[in-house]
């Protein structure tokens, strides 16, 4: 399957990041739940080196309870706490507040210890195109959120948003773009709308999910849409069926294809197929 994607200029995108990176205290990296590691720039740890992160696993309502906490064990086994996170609900972002000032306590005690007067916590998000990040900083920050202008230092087009009394958090930082060279990353990112369905053959991209979901899920899609068996048969196969069960029929009782494959991928990222996860940490750790 042909996906086009722009991974953009990686050279200015980590000057960017990292002139930013400098005047921030903690750094969250936003993730989409359902593909922890397709939606993870793989530049991510050289970028940020060792400054402090927690991890949001966005959308997280949407995947799979048990794969969620096998990611946060995933991730807590390379020492990196993980939030559970809805941009829309604002689920977890009170939790989330709560660990950025843990995380930087010791960092502010002991500068109080020096002389040093108490400030804001300093933060900002990281995260690929399409993941909630928009909507997660607007969430996080409030509708009565106060901008407080520029810093010194800081270009005019970055702006400091004051979340409460004890947050500030940097707005619009340089975006992270994902940088993919095998087939899966990208199918995860289209799979639940990071590339435009504008650029994909919506019809083959449904039809790789059916595949993808009756390897993982099958009692899910077959409950949905009403199929009776699945065994032994292809993306397209069971689209079609599917678009039978639906009524999407056009002239001489052949299915729209465009039509099912439009509600399939509507229905898989409004979850309403079910929680879905659509990979899992390396097996070592699950098995650890």
């Amino acid at each position: 399957m042909n996906i086009q994607w722009f991974p953009g200029h990686m050279a200015k995108t980590r000057r960017i990041m990292a002139e930013n990176l400098k005047m921030v205290d903690v750094v969250i990296e936003l993730l989409d739940a359902r593909i922890p590691m397709s939606s993870r720039n793989p530049e991510i740890d050289k970028i940020l080196n060792n400054k402090p992160r927690v991890i949001a696993l966005n959308k997280s309502d949407l995947s799979d309870p048990a794969c969620n906490d096998a990611w946060k064990g995933y991730f807590a086994s390379q020492g990196i706490s993980v939030i559970y996170t809805n941009a829309i609900t604002g689920m977890g972002l009170n939790e989330l507040k709560g660990k950025l000032k843990d995380i930087t306590r010791s960092k502010f005690e002991s500068a109080q210890a020096r002389g040093r007067m108490q400030r804001p916590v300093k933060t900002m998000v990281v995260g690929i195109p399409n993941v909630g990040k928009s909507a997660f900083i607007n969430k996080l920050a409030g509708k009565a959120s106060v901008m407080t202008g520029d810093r010194p230092g800081v270009t005019r087009s970055e702006q400091w948003v004051r979340v409460n009394p004890e947050i500030m958090l940097m707005d619009t930082p340089g975006i992270l773009w994902p940088k993919f060279e095998d087939e899966k990353t990208g199918l995860n990112l289209a799979f639940t709308g990071a590339i435009k369905d504008e650029i994909i053959d919506i019809s083959e991209l449904a039809a790789k999910l059916m595949e993808v979901l009756s390897d993982s899920y099958p009692d899910k899609i077959m409950e949905r849409y009403k199929l009776e068996g699945i065994e032994g048969k292809n993306g397209f196969t069971l689209l079609e069926e599917a678009g039978r069960k639906r009524g999407c029929l056009i002239s001489g009782g052949e299915v729209d294809l465009n039509r099912i494959a439009s509600i399939v991928l509507d229905e898989f990222r409004g979850g309403k197929i079910g929680r879905i996860t659509l990979e899992l940490p390396p097996k070592e750790v699950l098995q650890g």
